[in-house]
């Protein structure tokens, strides 16, 4: 089997695939207030297109697929499209990152469709904070989450991005309900995607500073995570609770990327936090065959860069993240 394998010697084995750029959600550090300029949906993959991508990926040695959006359950049939691409030979671990206001009603239908595990982003617990950082509601994405764990996702991520006067005061209460819960917990700071993204890291917490306090509350040990992830993790000791830490400002982790990210649309982007990118739909439409794509393919994975350039140059990436691909 030919691999993907790019200038700097990183095997390529992780597709984030965007199933919409749309979201229920108005996060404040991800969708400017009032944005309406979502791609309209005749411009987005199909599921056939979207499966023969994956496919392409799976027999270049891609084995890990994550979907994103947006919010990937804001795409109807969902879980029809997660059925086909676990049923890919090769593909070994499908995931969904999600908000969980709607997974109450999907967690069972993911499930058997073949999502292993999910990651749901919830940076806080206070409802009326959550409110003003998402203009969701809590209630539905604790009762998601109830619902997923039920249905036996697992592992499911709590992902809290880290704010400074926002929700940095409830890291303690996150790592209770993470405990209670037997869920993973996973701190994130703030990265300069877009205009809001560039106004949220002036509430920017660097992860050091969150792990030397949890250290001065619980005896840490160094742990390992299945995934494929950027994060680096810790084990409460005598807990199962794990704590990963995403930190792309302070401690950047290029080194060890091992994917890439497709935008609804048929964007191949090469990394999160530069401008390199391959544009697949027009190639999935003219006709071409799949030798000629997967050719197109191991092309942009030769031009994909050494590392994101958050803090040299934070002006950079001018696309929000839900145009990216979570």
């Amino acid at each position: 089997m030919r691999e993907l394998v790019d200038p700097f010697g990183r095997r390529i084995e992780y597709l984030r695939l965007s199933v919409t750029d749309r979201c229920d959600f108005r996060c404040f550090y991800c969708i400017p207030k009032g944005f309406k300029d979502f791609t309209p949906p005749d411009t987005w993959l199909s599921f056939d297109e979207i499966e023969r991508v994956v496919r392409l990926f799976s027999e270049l040695g891609v084995s890990k697929v994550r979907l994103t959006g947006g919010e990937p359950l804001v795409r109807k049939n969902l879980p029809e499209l997660a059925s086909r691409i676990g049923a890919l030979p090769g593909i070994q671990d499908l995931s969904l990152s999600t908000n969980a206001s709607r997974l109450a009603k999907h967690a069972d239908s993911l499930k058997r469709a073949g999502v292993g595990r999910i990651n749901v982003s919830l940076d806080s617990l206070d409802a009326d904070r959550f409110k003003e950082i998402t203009h969701g509601d809590l209630d539905k994405v604790i009762e998601g989450l109830m619902v997923a764990k039920r249905a036996g996702l697992d592992p499911i991520k709590i992902n809290m991005v880290v704010m400074r006067g926002i929700n940095d005061h409830e890291i303690g209460e996150m790592v209770d309900f993470c405990l209670q819960n037997d869920f993973t917990l996973r701190f994130i700071e703030t990265m300069p995607m877009g205009d809001t993204g560039r106004r949220a890291t002036d509430l920017y917490v660097g992860l050091d500073t969150v792990r030397r306090r949890l250290e001065e509350q619980f005896e840490l040990e160094t742990a390992v995570m299945p995934g494929g992830g950027p994060a680096s993790y810790v084990r409460v000791k005598g807990t199962s609770l794990r704590i990963g830490f995403i930190t792309p400002m302070s401690q950047h982790f290029c080194e060890r990327c091992n994917r890439v990210r497709l935008s609804v649309e048929g964007t191949l982007f090469l990394c999160l936090g530069q401008t390199d990118r391959m544009e697949l739909r027009p190639m999935l439409r003219s006709g071409m065959d799949d030798e000629a794509l997967k050719a197109q393919i191991m092309a942009a994975i030769d031009r994909k860069p050494e590392r994101h350039e958050f803090n040299e140059k934070p002006e950079q990436v001018v696309r929000i993240m839900s145009l990216t691909g979570g």
